[in-house]
């Protein structure tokens, strides 16, 4: 059986974090499915048709990453697409209480589903999505923050 584990997430914008943890992810499982989350109720930085051409192009040549959109409950997109590994990122200590409590609520409701935990790598653990939108809306400079085919599409 082909092992599959979903990293979902809003990825607004996609950070070289998230690139480590997929390339990280790669060395234990056959495919990742790069799931980016619909919230109605968030404003975008990107837009959702420009973050999914930005993310296919980042990976254009890995064909065991795939991206895919989905709104509702992760635990149950994975029940519904056999999926039943989900693997998240953590920066700190606050990521990972919040993780724990996010992992015990999808076992609970997909009692298939295992959350792997990948720890950032250290140069990137002040690494967020929110930081990158807080530094790019004062006109600082992102480019460390986020991989080349990303940036091309920020500007």
């Amino acid at each position: 059986m082909k092992k599959i584990a979903l990293y979902p997430g809003s990825f607004d914008p996609f950070t070289v974090g998230h690139l480590s943890i997929v390339n990280r992810a790669l060395s234990l499982f056959d495919e990742v499915i790069v799931a980016i989350g619909v919230n109605i109720s968030k404003k975008e930085f990107m837009t959702l048709d420009i973050k999914v051409k930005a993310i296919n192009e980042l990976f254009s040549d890995q064909p065991r990453v795939r991206i895919l959109c989905y709104d509702g409950l992760t635990a149950q997109f994975c029940e519904d697409n056999d999926i039943n590994f989900v693997i998240r990122g953590v920066r700190d200590a606050d990521d990972f209480m919040y993780e724990r409590r996010i992992a015990n609520i999808n076992k609970l409701l997909n009692k298939e589903l295992e959350t792997v935990l990948y720890f950032s790598e250290s140069r990137y653990a002040e690494i967020s999505s929110s930081m990158v939108r807080e530094v790019y809306s004062y006109n600082g400079k992102i480019s460390t923050f986020v991989p080349p085919i990303i940036l091309k599409y920020i500007k």
